[in-house]
């Protein structure tokens, strides 16, 4: 039945992007039906850059859909779900695309949501709809491909093949060649002050197609849904289109090769940068000149309250803090804080949710936690804090099997020796593992280990947890 409805899915998906170069409205019969919408002429000149048919292109159009799907987005001010805005791609494109093609596409308003920070603040994000998700997607595809081999090699933020993990292995580098002091730059409300007309023309000296620049400026002018009225923007590119982490790498770009042509040791993403250098003065240097050059070149400003010129253990980089001399990484106090916060708040019996309704909201989280934090020093010692994804797994199905039985703390029985009693029970088990550097038990042993049923043969996931001694 799954492999049916994958095989429906891909070939509506073939439909809806059918190539209506002729302008037939898709799910017309080509075989003598006269097109509804007329053939125009394309404002591209032959000769130039051909930009828009690339982004058109079905092949490019399928991997932005999957692209989009994937990402399972909520609807935007058309109120259109992936699946409903699928049905209207296949009566639809072919106009989407002649409008394309001939730079007369409007998109429409992004949906306003408010988001909070960690820190307490909030973040505004700009919903586009599915549609512009997809456009925005397949022109992403595009430009990306030729503008990401320009950028700065010390640039990780939201590039191919780059990660939140190289960025700080490189900073742990820097500081163990001796450049232990940080200069930690935060940009104040970085993605709100971009200024449109600067980041227009870094896109102008990449892009001949008038066509995509003429698209590229729509959507940053699209304006945002406010409670039914619709807000201009003038500046800023809007967090939650595929497109804005590009713009803003092209827009930091500037910064990166000035820091490159000063020669400083720095890693950066997204708005996110440390410089190291080998003393706090030259530290105190570097924050004011680089903090002139963003206001002056870029029209930026630097959060004076998040920035500082410390030692490395004092500050925090994408969720780590590293060592003075390099040698040791570790999960920095507030992200750890913030992990406990978030698992109390899952696992409370105050939520009203069954233990399996817990689990199945938990580990999720828990997985994702660990596969993030779950990131090993270069001697591949054991990282404090650290959660095997079996373990997690193990431990919410050996507490969705306990709390089949009454809401009680109860003693396991001897095949389910899980000391985890309900919700309560299995957070504290949780937050014990993440506070020790070996769990709750020592780690030469075998936390947990499963039991085969001898009557069925059935590899239950009981997992006795080992408390005789020598095992």
């Amino acid at each position: 039945m799954s492999g049916k409805w994958q095989k429906t899915q891909y070939t509506q998906l073939r439909l809806a992007f059918a190539e209506g170069s002729r302008g037939e409205p898709l799910g017309a019969d080509r075989r003598g039906t006269e097109p509804l919408t007329a053939k125009q002429t394309h404002e591209s000149p032959a000769g130039k850059e051909r930009l828009m048919e690339e982004v058109c292109d079905r092949h490019n159009l399928e991997v932005a859909w999957k692209r989009v799907r994937g990402n399972k987005g909520s609807p935007g001010v058309d109120g259109l779900t992936i699946d409903e805005t699928l049905e209207y791609l296949r009566k639809h494109w072919a106009i989407i695309r002649e409008q394309l093609l001939n730079g007369t596409y409007t998109p429409q308003p992004v949906k306003h949501v408010e988001i909070l920070k960690p820190d307490g603040g909030i973040r505004k994000l700009g919903v586009p709809c599915v549609v512009d998700r997809v456009i925005q997607q397949a022109l992403l595809q595009v430009l990306q491909k030729q503008w990401d081999p320009t950028f700065s090699e010390h640039s990780y933020g939201f590039r191919p093949g780059r990660s939140a993990h190289q960025a700080v292995a490189q900073a742990q580098r820097y500081i163990a060649e001796g450049y232990n002091y940080v200069v930690d730059m935060d940009l104040e409300k970085f993605f709100d002050r971009v200024n449109h007309d600067m980041l227009m023309a870094r896109v102008a000296a990449r892009v001949s197609d008038k066509r995509v620049l003429k698209l590229i400026r729509a959507f940053l002018n699209a304006g945002v849904m406010e409670n039914g009225l619709v807000r201009p923007i003038d500046e800023g590119t809007p967090q939650g289109g595929p497109l804005s982490p590009l713009l803003s790498n092209l827009v930091l770009d500037e910064l990166d090769r000035e820091l490159s042509r000063r020669g400083h040791r720095f890693c950066r993403y997204a708005d996110d940068c440390n410089v190291y250098v080998r003393s706090h003065r030259a530290g105190e240097r570097v924050m004011a000149s680089i903090s002139r050059f963003l206001i002056t070149k870029l029209r930026l400003k630097v959060n004076e309250s998040k920035s500082a010129v410390a030692r490395p253990e004092e500050r925090k980089f994408l969720g780590f803090s590293i060592s003075n001399d390099g040698s040791e990484r570790r999960i920095a106090p507030k992200a750890l804080e913030r992990f406990k916060t978030r698992v109390r708040e899952l696992t409370r019996r105050t939520r009203g949710a069954s233990l399996p309704e817990v689990t199945e909201n938990l580990t999720p989280y828990l997985l994702g936690w660990q596969g993030y934090f779950g990131f090993r020093n270069p001697t591949g010692a054991f990282q404090p804090g650290r959660l095997d994804s079996q373990e997690i797994t193990n431990v919410s199905l050996a507490a969705v099997e306990e709390r089949k039985k009454p809401l009680q703390r109860i003693t396991p029985s001897r095949s389910f020796k899980v000391s985890c009693g309900g919700c309560s029970g299995f957070a504290h088990w949780i937050l014990a593992h993440v506070g020790s550097s070996g769990g709750p038990t020592s780690t030469a042993q075998s936390l947990f280990r499963f039991n085969r049923s001898p009557s069925t043969g059935r590899l239950f996931q009981c997992l006795t947890r080992s408390n005789r001694r020598g095992t």
